[in-house]
């Protein structure tokens, strides 16, 4: 108990709720009797759990196709490692110990049910977690004692898990406030819109391919699923949910009408190295070490929605047409989301900037290229593409200050509940609701309607729909850590087994096609003379050595429980995609 008031007081500030814990003198004498009886504490207590639910984390986005880097090599994942296990029972004793021990305390009904709202909930998100990695798990609900508790409890079906999961995200909601005002002191905290639009999500999950393998899109779940996902919108909406006007505001206008839950931050208290990652290094701490790829680039849409390589679109363009031209025309979410050579760039303050990535040109922990003419090497070869991220940095932190970085962490969005929404509708056969909630997004993002008013969507069948709402979550939630796990639930990681990534080299030229010498270049350069259009671009492989190709097999499907775990609990049982007899679908 000691231990965990400590870290009580490490977390005390998140929430003004919790400030008055400062307050108390004995911090040595404190029992579990006491916590549960004084509302201080026991807020102070289910803070302390809520780092489970993250921070803005650049790199999330290198298990897909969206970032730099294979990260996906030939056998990063075996049964003896700790990576892709997500097993902390640890947490989930933390919390049983809340559910059970706030309901036998002194409080004040309505603060024990806000406590237990919160502890059932956790308790489910947790749970859903360990299902996404290895299907079914113990779903444990008491605190255990180590000392008289039979540990060795076997694993229960993927089935029961979701039933559970979803009995205490019920349970939840019925205790949980419907909405948290923005202006509450307990903003931040766990509210019964982030439980609706939450459990609207796992049974999204429950019924997707990933574990309806045999019945991928026909499957009795997707009715549940739609069911909830059309309550979670609709209710939403109610309660003033709705898209922000700019996507570029998405996160950086902090708690509006679109963040549904967030996880606060604030400078010096917490922070979080989102634009310490993803800045060019000449503008960071050092190198950025997650960057867009070639490969993403070419995934936004033109401005009328169409793919550029559409010849019915209005801005077609050739494969070497549009290497030539890649940023003209573009959905207006590219020029938000991605900062590309030549590109204005106001970063640190300074409105005339333009970022630049020409070897020889740029500075050289920006450059990427092989061009000989420079007469140096590139160092960022292995790591950089010749593009940075954009989206959610907070331009005005000068390079030193990178690291106060403390723009509220966005969990989930309302554009999030509006796809999955959408997506649950078009497997059920309502394909015109599914297309009217692509309409919406591409409305917000600014891409011409066209006119048939479809915002450039062509899809007339369920599979066309189907790939078109994927395509928009690839998009629209770009970098923020979802297309690896939207591929592995819908079966799809054929799409990045075998992907190579690519990079694209800038060469400044003059009017005549021919190269500008690298000195009047990098003179131009300095002075922000030189435009998207005074360069030519050829693509490169990234990385340039080392393992170059990714490695998804199909048993990542689900993975595997830990060998040590598996040693320690002989009731467990092995997923038999991993040479064990348990079976982590819902078939």
């Amino acid at each position: 108990m000691k231990k965990t008031l400590l870290g009580i007081l490490l977390l005390g500030g998140m929430f003004a709720s919790c400030k008055k814990v400062l307050e108390i003198d004995d911090l040595e004498g404190y029992s579990p009797e006491q916590v549960w009886n004084d509302e201080n504490l026991a807020n102070a207590f289910i803070t302390n759990i809520y780092p489970m639910f993250g921070n803005w984390s650049p790199g999330l986005e290198q298990k897909s196709e969206q970032m730099a880097g294979i990260f996906f090599y030939p056998d990063r994942v075996t049964i003896t490692n700790g990576e892709f296990k997500s097993w902390n029972y640890n947490r989930i004793r933390l919390i049983n110990e809340a559910a059970a021990k706030v309901v036998t305390g002194g409080l004040k009904q309505d603060v024990k049910d806000r406590i237990l709202g919160q502890a059932l909930f956790m308790r489910a998100y947790a749970y859903f977690d360990m299902v996404l990695y290895h299907g079914g798990v113990p779903y444990i609900t008491k605190p255990q004692d180590r000392e008289t508790d039979d540990l060795n409890t076997p694993r229960n079906s993927t089935k029961e898990c979701f039933d559970l999961i979803i009995k205490d995200l019920d349970d939840a909601i019925a205790k949980l406030p419907p909405r948290i005002a923005t202006s509450s002191a307990d903003y931040g905290r766990i509210d019964g819109a982030f439980a609706l639009a939450f459990k609207a999500k796992v049974l999204l999950y429950k019924a997707s391919p990933q574990f309806n393998p045999s019945n991928p899109w026909n499957n009795a779940y997707w009715a549940e699923a739609y069911t909830a996902n059309k309550k979670a919108y609709d209710d939403l909406k109610a309660l003033g949910f709705e898209l922000v006007e700019d996507y570029s505001n998405i996160a950086l206008q902090e708690k509006n009408t679109e963040t549904v839950f967030a996880v606060v931050n604030q400078y010096p208290n917490k922070t979080s190295e989102w634009d310490n990652g993803v800045r060019p290094g000449s503008e960071s701490r050092g190198p950025a070490f997650a960057v867009p790829t070639w490969e993403f680039v070419k995934t936004f849409p033109m401005k009328d929605g169409k793919k550029y390589n559409d010849n019915s679109g209005a801005y077609y363009k050739s494969d070497a047409d549009f290497l030539q031209n890649y940023w003209k025309d573009r959905d207006p979410r590219f020029n938000k989301s991605v900062v590309w050579n030549g590109k204005p760039y106001a970063v640190s303050g300074k409105a005339d900037k333009r970022q630049y990535t020409a070897l020889g040109v740029a500075h050289e922990l920006d450059d990427y290229g092989i061009n000989p003419k420079a007469q140096i090497n590139s160092t960022n070869l292995d790591r950089y593409t010749g593009f940075f991220v954009l989206k959610n940095s907070l331009l005005r932190l000068k390079q030193a200050e990178v690291q106060q970085y403390d723009v509220d962490f966005v969990l989930m969005r309302f554009a999030e509940v509006m796809l999955n929404y959408a997506e649950t509708a078009n497997e059920t056969g309502r394909m015109a609701d599914a297309l009217d909630i692509l309409k919406q997004i591409r409305q917000r993002a600014g891409i011409e309607p066209g006119t048939n008013g479809n915002y450039g969507i062509t899809a007339t069948t369920r599979d066309q729909m189907r790939e078109a709402i994927l395509d928009e979550r690839n998009i629209e939630l770009c970098f923020e850590g979802q297309r690896f796990w939207d591929l592995r639930r819908l079966r799809m990681l054929n799409r990045l087994n075998g992907l190579t990534k690519w990079g694209v080299e800038a060469i400044a030229i003059n009017p005549d096609g021919s190269e500008m010498p690298i000195s009047e270049a990098r003179v131009k350069a300095t002075a922000n003379q030189l435009t998207e259009a005074n360069f030519k671009y050829s693509l490169l492989q990234v990385p340039r050595t080392g393992v170059k190709v990714t490695s998804v097999p199909d048993t990542y499907y689900f993975f595997p429980i830990l060998k040590d775990v598996l040693d320690r609990n002989t009731k467990l049982q092995q997923n038999n995609n991993w040479g064990g007899t348990f079976n982590p679908t819902m078939e």
